[in-house]
């Protein structure tokens, strides 16, 4: 066990059972390990977790991606990050940065009907209230979610290893820029889009959407832009159910692209997910592994590919550890 001198400033790794796979290699790209804890369920499923060694004076960072498991909830998941950072906390630890690749329930940023809660923030400022000194999260959902807290808050974003995939597509299967275009599926994705398609030097259109006021559920109506003969990327920053993004990709058959791709941060894929991918008109879907892929994998095959972003994140965390700039590591565009 570390002393408390060798202890004063160590960057201490601990996740919870959510997806250890991504801590894990978050760890190995840090040449570092992940310290030991214990995690238990009781019978009345009420959760334990406890540090085996010391972390006083450490500086800890909880990484836990707030996703659903065989054996976890997605409320399962944000307790036991909780129960961690507060078992941190109560250990003395130096700072507690809660490390949520995906970050919960940050669909519901504001209340869209009366008598509605605003989620987002209540997710935030239960990390902080359980000794988080700042969070830090890939590709929010709703980046606004980010004046929740009055704490420094880190925006990740995938946008560097989504673009270099896209580029090493186009070189391994030939394609010239002029036969492949980008696709936002709404408006609200449309700078994001542009973006990417800049860094590529390629053309990008907009998906047409109408949503039903009862039941919300978007549809695809039409295609702002040339998709003929095109092969379709669209680019989005999650993929939950996958229908709006079948509804999508039916719409650009319909506009004859040659061929549709998707594209997104954070692979979800709740059931119906697989059906709809497998019955849609998509070619591919690409995901990196902010949520846990395994499942997804064995049941899409091929058609399913996964890019990490355990480098991305681990620079971002030796940058706070050693006090630097996580902005250079994206090279400012995580500040939008």
């Amino acid at each position: 066990m570390a002393s408390p001198e060798q202890n004063r400033g160590r960057l201490a790794l601990v996740t919870g059972e959510t997806h250890p796979q991504l801590a894990e290699e978050i760890a190995a790209e840090l040449g570092t390990e992940l310290d030991p804890v214990v995690l238990k369920t009781f019978a009345n499923s009420e959760l334990y977790v406890r540090y085996k060694e010391s972390v006083r004076g450490a500086d800890v960072f909880v990484i836990q991606s707030h996703a659903a498991t065989a054996d976890m909830s997605v409320n399962d998941s944000i307790m036991q990050q909780r129960l961690l950072i507060d078992a941190a906390r109560r250990g003395s630890a130096r700072e507690i940065t809660a490390v949520s690749p995906l970050l919960g329930y940050m669909r519901q940023d504001r209340k869209a009907k009366g008598r509605e809660p605003i989620s987002a923030s209540l997710v935030i400022q239960d990390l902080i209230s359980a000794g988080a000194e700042r969070v830090m999260s890939v590709d929010l959902h709703s980046e606004q979610a980010q004046g929740f807290i009055n704490k420094p808050f880190d925006p990740l974003i995938a946008q560097e290893v989504l673009v270099d995939w896209i580029r090493n597509w186009k070189s391994k299967n030939g394609k010239k820029d002029s036969e492949v275009v980008l696709v936002s599926p709404d408006a609200g994705r449309a700078e994001l889009v542009a973006d990417f398609a800049g860094e590529l030097n390629i053309d990008w259109v907009t998906i047409l959407k109408r949503r039903s006021k009862e039941s919300h559920k978007a549809e695809a109506v039409g295609v702002l832009g040339e998709v003929a003969g095109r092969h379709c990327v669209i680019v989005d920053d999650m993929i939950d159910t996958a229908g709006t993004l079948a509804s999508a990709a039916e719409m650009l058959k319909k506009k004859r692209a040659a061929s549709v791709t998707a594209i997104a941060t954070h692979g979800i894929l709740s059931n119906p997910a697989t059906k709809n991918i497998k019955n849609s008109a998509i070619d591919q879907v690409v995901v990196t592994n902010t949520h846990p892929t395994d499942e997804h994998v064995a049941r899409l095959g091929d058609k399913l590919e996964v890019v990490s972003m355990a480098p991305k994140i681990a620079e971002a965390i030796r940058e706070v550890h050693e006090e630097g700039s996580v902005s250079k590591v994206f090279n400012g565009k995580n500040a939008r």
